[in-house]
């Protein structure tokens, strides 16, 4: 285990902004998203020292929660079948039991061994109370708790590592946000004097609690203004700039994070947002999992697909 967790050196990469006809920016994407083919990105520093306690801990078990196409679920899928693990995913939605081979996140998590457990949206809402935890272990036995979108104190202190010292040399540093324990992360590694920017993938800025749960610090801000209506979400715009990114760069984007980051990076570029001749820093937290299952719900509106 020790060894792939070592492994985190990952290559910027510039963007050309002049393909998009702007200048006076440098603008550089993070490629988290190679450190590991199905344990990638955020996912893997959320990961890192979670395990390692979990091991510390004697645990075999790993139990955490997810929605039908969750990132988090099939990365922690993944790194048990790699490390060892036992793993439970309690999944939001009763109906989906009957539909996992219609699923390719599910259907990923369950050939990595994972065991999945459906219950209904209303006692999914419950998930952080201790009766309902209680529960799972009277069901499961003892087990390593992993919170939905694996954010916790461990989780935090993985993605303080995602900055580096060259991270250190931006003025602004961009960020995709769920629950907030990334950008969190790279708040707490950030020097005062750069601006962290996280772009919401959710309606609201409500995360911004969850950050001031680990740091201090006040050199952040959350917009929502590119969420496209919420988690999940997604029309023809987006999907036809995710395709254009690719094609110009070479870089795939997923459309629940990264792909809604960039779209507004390069909107406030335009907008002279940022300050001239800065050096923006932006995360590619992965996620590139999820596009299957975006396109089978684009296929169904006879929508464009991601290529």
């Amino acid at each position: 285990m020790a060894e792939i967790f070592a492994h985190t050196t990952i290559p910027f990469t510039k963007i050309d902004l002049s393909l998009y006809k702007i200048e006076g920016y440098e603008l550089f994407l993070k490629r988290e998203d190679l450190i590991h083919p199905f344990v990638s990105g955020n996912k893997f520093r959320k990961l890192k020292y979670n395990l390692q306690a979990a091991k510390v801990e004697g645990k075999t078990t790993l139990l955490t929660f997810g929605g039908a196409f969750s990132n988090h679920i099939a990365a922690v899928a993944a790194a048990g079948k790699e490390f060892g693990f036992t793993t439970i995913g309690v999944v939001r939605g009763e109906e989906l039991e009957s539909k996992i081979a219609e699923n390719p996140t599910l259907t990923f998590a369950q050939n990595c061994g994972m065991q999945l457990h459906f219950v209904s949206r209303e006692a999914y809402r419950r998930k952080d109370e201790a009766q309902f935890i209680g529960n799972l272990r009277d069901k499961f036995g003892d087990f390593y708790l992993l919170p939905e979108g694996g954010t916790n104190g461990l989780a935090v202190k993985g993605c303080e590592e995602i900055l580096g010292e060259e991270g250190l040399l931006a003025d602004y540093i961009c960020v995709p946000v769920g629950t907030g324990g990334t950008m969190a992360g790279l708040v707490k590694a950030s020097k005062d004097d750069q601006k962290i920017l996280g772009f919401s993938a959710l309606k609201g800025s409500f995360q911004a609690s969850e950050i001031r749960n680990y740091t201090s610090k006040t050199n952040f801000e959350i917009t929502d203004s590119y969420c496209f209506g919420g988690y999940g979400k997604i029309d023809v715009e987006l999907v036809r700039f995710i395709n254009e990114f690719n094609k110009k760069t070479g870089i795939p984007l997923d459309p629940v994070y990264t792909g809604k980051m960039m779209y507004g990076i390069m909107d406030l570029l335009k907008k002279g947002y940022f300050k001239e001749n800065s050096r923006i820093f932006a995360v590619h937290t992965g996620g590139l999992q999820g596009i299957a299952g975006m396109n089978q719900k684009l296929k169904k509106k006879n929508l464009p697909l991601i290529d």
